[in-house]
């Protein structure tokens, strides 16, 4: 319930406002002040009579009407100046600095509940309680340091811990990068991140608003409310990155698949910031990194062209930006020799393009003119220039700031000197630029936004799949737990999923009439135990009706075995398919190789269900194994329209059924040709 008395208050109430800017009650005095806040400013102390040079008031009775008041006072107080405070003096907005409630005990979130139902009694805006407030252009309610440069252009920032938020912000400064908004929302009672976003969302304005927001989650309350809005956003010309933190613990049901093994929590958060567009991040420099990132013109090309006095850190930007699937190439051509009559000898135009520890500002300028006017295959250019500390580098630095201000390709700049050029980078910041201190850093942080694809549409297409036949199928399952491959065949078949000829039996001769039938080689699979291999339950490459006969006779003595399944042999590569449904996300959909690349590399892509095409074609291709199936070493690549179509068609189908928990198809056999389902288990809760 975000509202104007919250972000745009004409009157303010700190009720613990101190002297002692070292406590929170003071330091949010001190900021306040700082920040130039316009409006009328109340302080309720009983002890003090003037607080920073403010009268203050001793009793909360004698203020007058209030429109954000906030509490810095001990947990057990809260409930009661709430209550008083909306009933009598007006207040419809609140931030809850103080911490004791429901993150500690029991009674602390009795009196959540409490501030909250009030609150929600008169329609009045809550941040926290627990938290280090709001910081915006209006009011600097927040009690930490520092306080970031504002700017309407800035990145708005959103964090669900405040001690992180702050070291965020550390990280963010040192970098230049300006803010609009901070939100440390704390327990998140009434206002999580989810609902600032939709705020954000129903309320932008392209010409006004900020288009980067950055996030920091520790729990996603509702993650269709994240995707709907955060997609929204990123559709309206926005940009957004988060950390998602405490993703990495499995789910406490041990798995009995290897969906369940690899369809984790964290996998959930991959496949919703994959879906929504979110560029996913994983440590505060990368954040920060990638909000910088953000401010610069985006990239149009993956051809970078790096400029650099120093060989190391070029050739060490050039191998992080190759490994992120970014280019530096070759750059040879008479412009090429052109440049390099202007510079000194023993200078490389080659890429990177050395111009050496003794190149002159000038010579900086004249590179950088020939990649953004004379080097066509170039879309953006990193400068490397730092200083061992013999020269000043406010001239090179002010040539830098020109061609950023002058070049359309986007220019990185990466000063590494911060102290033996501390006072040059600070100017060069001032001017209103960004710094990529560290060059790998940078190259990361590039790749993962040039991987992250684009919010996906929120039309649900059909693609064929016979919803109406996959309800009257499971309507009529009645027990819970891996179903029979006759109910599986049937499911995948509503989806129009390929399935390898077979046939499961308890009769022998009915089996071997149809390897005949379909013709040998066969492969016989025990029908029962759920993993099969693990108990001599599947034969491959079977070519005579004696051999299948003594595989059947010797299968049926395996426990729990209630049949035998003949399929036709069929060769290929092998590839996997699954999808988990995780409580409150829907059903996660993974796809890799099968195989030994499931079960022991892990190498997985996830999605989130309904996918799209562009959705299942940037899974595929994100997988570290995908030069298999795009073909390599004179082999013919597989049929990867046809994989993606049945990606996606499994997702759909998902979509209607929230009764499958898990599925696996593994494997899947693939060639230049046809995509075939030769195994699947699923199973029903």
């Amino acid at each position: 319930m975000i509202n104007e008395q919250l972000l745009h208050p004409g009157s303010i109430v700190v009720i613990g406002g101190s002297n002692n800017v070292h406590k929170p009650g003071g330091a949010i005095v001190r900021n306040l002040l700082n920040g130039d806040y316009q409006g009328d400013l109340r302080i309720v102390n009983p002890k003090e009579d003037t607080i920073q040079g403010i009268k203050a008031f001793h009793d909360v009775k004698d203020i007058p009407q209030t429109d954000l008041a906030i509490l810095v006072v001990a947990a057990k107080y809260c409930p009661d100046y709430v209550d008083y405070l909306c009933a009598e003096k007006g207040v419809r907005a609140f931030v809850i600095i103080s911490a004791g409630f429901g993150e500690e005990t029991k009674a602390g979130a009795g009196l959540e509940q409490r501030i909250l139902d009030t609150c929600e009694k008169y329609e009045a805006a809550l941040i926290g309680p627990n938290c280090i407030g709001l910081l915006n252009r209006n009011h600097h309610s927040v009690f930490t340091l520092p306080i970031p440069n504002l700017d309407p252009k800035g990145a708005d920032f959103i964090s669900g811990s405040g001690a992180t938020a702050v070291f965020i912000l550390e990280s963010a400064v040192a970098k230049g990068l300006k803010f609009n908004s901070v939100w440390s929302i704390g327990n998140g009672k009434q206002i999580g991140i989810e609902d600032v976003l939709q705020y954000m969302d129903e309320h932008f304005n392209p010409e006004t608003d900020s288009m980067v927001k950055l996030l920091y989650v520790e729990n996603i309350a509702n993650p269709d409310k994240l995707l709907y809005y955060a997609s929204r956003l990123i559709r309206k010309g926005c940009r957004i990155a988060a950390i998602k933190a405490g993703s990495s613990e499995s789910g406490s049901r041990a798995a009995s698949s290897h969906t369940g093994a690899l369809a984790s929590s964290d996998a959930a958060v991959e496949a919703l910031f994959r879906k929504a567009g979110i560029v996913r991040c994983f440590s505060r420099e990368e954040l920060t990194t990638v909000g910088c990132i953000f401010t610069l013109p985006p990239l149009k090309g993956k051809n970078f062209a790096i400029v650099t006095h120093a060989g190391g850190p070029g050739v060490m930007l050039t191998d992080a930006l190759s490994k992120g699937g970014l280019n530096v190439p070759k750059i040879e051509s008479p412009v090429a020799d052109e440049l390099k009559t202007k510079l000194f000898p023993g200078s490389s135009v080659a890429n990177p393009i050395d111009f050496l520890a003794t190149g002159t500002p000038e010579q900086l300028g004249q590179v950088i003119d020939y990649c953004e006017h004379k080097f066509d295959q170039i879309d953006a250019i990193a400068v490397i220039y730092g200083t061992p500390g013999l020269t000043q580098l406010y001239e090179a630095y002010d040539v830098l700031d020109q061609k950023i201000r002058e070049c359309k390709k986007p220019i990185f700049p990466i000063l590494p000197s911060l102290h033996t050029a501390g006072p040059e980078v600070e100017e060069f910041l001032k001017k209103g630029h960004v710094n990529f201190s560290d060059e790998v850093t940078l190259a990361t942080a590039l790749s993962q936004i040039m991987k992250t694809p684009q919010a996906s549409p929120f039309e649900v297409e059909l693609y064929g799949v016979d919803i109406t036949r996959l309800h009257q199928i499971i309507s009529g399952i009645h027990q819970e737990g891996y179903i029979s491959p006759d109910l599986v065949r049937q499911i995948l078949s509503c989806a129009g999923i390929p399935l390898v000829p077979e046939l499961v039996s308890a009769s022998k001769d009915e089996l071997i009439a149809f390897a005949e039938k379909t013709g040998y080689p066969v492969v016989a699979k025990v029908v029962g135990p759920v993993h099969k291999s693990d108990v001599g339950g599947v034969t491959l490459n079977i070519r005579t009706a004696e051999h299948l006969a003594l595989e059947f006779d010797r299968m049926m003595q395996i426990p729990d075995a209630t049949g035998v399944m003949v399929q036709k042999m069929l060769k290929g590569t092998e590839l996997f398919i699954g999808a988990k449904y995780e409580e409150r996300f829907g059903h996660v959909v993974l796809c890799g190789l099968g195989g030994i690349f499931v079960e022991v590399l892990k190498d997985v892509s996830s999605g989130l269900a309904p996918l799209s095409y562009a959705e299942a074609y940037s899974m595929i291709h994100s997988l570290r194994g995908y030069k298999i199936i795009k073909g390599t070493r004179g082999q013919k690549g597989l049929n990867e329209q046809k994989y993606a179509e049945i990606i996606v068609r499994l997702s759909t189908l998902l979509r209607f059924a929230t009764e499958i928990k898990e599925i696996d198809i593994n494997p899947l056999l693939a060639d230049d040709q046809n995509v075939i389902a030769v195994d699947a288990r699923i199973r029903i809760g």
